[in-house]
């Protein structure tokens, strides 16, 4: 299981297996319930009022022995978010240009630290969403292009990701601490100017600043490739990218920060 960057890539193969990979306890909650539901819910029996029990499912949900810091339940969560795949966790209130960073797990407070260094250093206004699905987002994405297909003339039923961002403005930096055909899953389906990050090629033995580093899929990994975005459309000047990357010693392995915000396992 160390340095696995593909288990989720693998896991959608199987149309049984049904892929989380949450960043906090409360979406965590939210899941397993619903996971116990559709599994082994109530209207199994025939009893009851609940969904229908489905048992050609499985559940893969990623967890980490990386510590971070456990928020609570924020009032009016998105609960059909969390279930669903993504959901909006920080909101920029920022006046500047804007970018959308979407991470899952582990990174959630990687894409947060960035989302104030953006601010703070570059008045960038960049809003941070907690994706808990990759792969049911895509399912649901492919799900909603084959109805389309087989219903030619009808109102095509828009994906939930793309619903979910429809207000969503400025390119998208989707960031997971897996291979980045994870989050590519749901390119297709959003219009934004979207770039992956993740832990491409063989492992790197080293400490976890060291290996996000090394990967480029830390926090100021998601700074430099929202900037180079934001530079490409005029957003910010031409030669912020490469100052920031000088600034933040990107290419210096020594360097990384990201993975401590909870201590040590």
């Amino acid at each position: 299981q160390h340095a696995d960057g593909h288990s989720p890539i693998l896991a959608a193969t199987n149309p049984a297996v049904v892929t989380y990979d949450p960043a906090y306890g409360y979406e965590m909650g939210h899941i397993i319930r619903d996971g116990i539901e559709r599994m082994y819910g109530p209207a199994a029996s025939g009893e009851g009022t609940g969904p229908a029990s489905d048992k050609n499912l499985m559940y893969y949900i990623t967890v980490y022995n990386e510590p971070i810091t456990q928020p609570s339940e924020p009032e009016n969560l998105d609960v059909e978010g969390v279930l669903k795949g993504i959901y909006r966790v920080s909101a920029s209130d920022v006046q500047g240009p804007k970018s959308q960073i979407l991470a899952s797990g582990v990174s959630v407070p990687w894409a947060l630290e960035a989302q104030r260094i953006l601010a703070e250093d570059w008045g960038v206004s960049a809003d941070v969403w907690s994706v808990t699905s990759w792969n049911e987002l895509r399912r649901d994405g492919l799900a909603a292009e084959e109805d389309a297909f087989l219903n030619p003339g009808e109102p095509a039923r828009i994906p939930f990701v793309a619903r979910q961002l429809a207000d969503a403005q400025g390119p998208i930096v989707a960031v997971s601490d897996y291979m980045k055909a994870v989050p590519d899953q749901i390119r297709q389906f959003l219009p934004n100017k979207f770039a992956s990050l993740g832990a491409d090629g063989f492992g790197f033995s080293d400490t976890r600043a060291a290996a996000r580093r090394f990967f480029k899929n830390d926090t100021h990994s998601i700074v430099v490739k929202t900037l180079q975005l934001l530079a490409a459309r005029g957003d910010v000047e031409e030669g912020a990218p490469q100052y920031a990357m000088d600034r933040y010693k990107l290419l210096d392995v020594n360097a990384g920060t990201t993975g401590g915000a909870g201590g040590d396992a």
